[in-house]
């Protein structure tokens, strides 16, 4: 399995998408069709990148935003002149439990720090288990969870915000 970021082509984003809509959808996940095109749009732009798992295809990625295109929220606890956001994590039921998502956030980190990023920052529902799970194994720590009906409709409708220093 190699995890990497590398320029990406068109059928690179059809098969994240794929993905995405296929492993993604839950009622712990706010997922949209415009949340999807902005982040790939980012990638176009140049102000985001992916960070892949990939066999033969395409089986995990991370969206990695790097500063101002970060969502304006994180400012509430730093500038955003070093920052990063990881968006969406996704990995195929196929390599669930493997520890994939976990070398997927790290390479983030790691990436992002090589762009002069000094803060992680990550956010999921409260009560999303496996992602929790993920993100502490690899060390991100909680910064604050509040009532964000916006983006949440079940449970306790609360976000947690997460970070880790590259």
């Amino acid at each position: 399995m190699k995890v990497h970021s590398r320029k990406l082509n068109e059928s690179d984003y059809a098969a994240m998408r794929s993905l995405l809509l296929l492993e993604g959808p839950n009622e712990w996940n706010y997922l949209t069709d415009d949340s999807i095109s902005h982040q790939f749009d980012l990638i176009k732009e140049g102000n985001a990148i992916a960070v892949l798992a990939e066999e033969d295809e395409i089986v995990g990625f991370a969206v990695l935003i790097f500063r101002t295109s970060c969502p304006v929220k994180l400012e509430k606890y730093t500038s955003l002149s070093h920052v990063a956001y990881i968006n969406d994590v996704v990995v195929s039921r196929a390599q669930s439990g493997k520890g994939l998502g976990r070398q997927l956030l790290l390479s983030a980190v790691s990436l992002a720090g090589k762009e002069g990023c000094h803060q992680v920052y990550i956010k999921r529902h409260e009560e999303n288990i496996a992602s929790a799970g993920m993100m502490r194994k690899a060390d991100f720590e909680e910064v604050e969870t509040f009532y964000d009906p916006q983006e949440r409709s079940t449970g306790s409708r609360n976000t947690t915000i997460l970070r880790k220093s590259t």
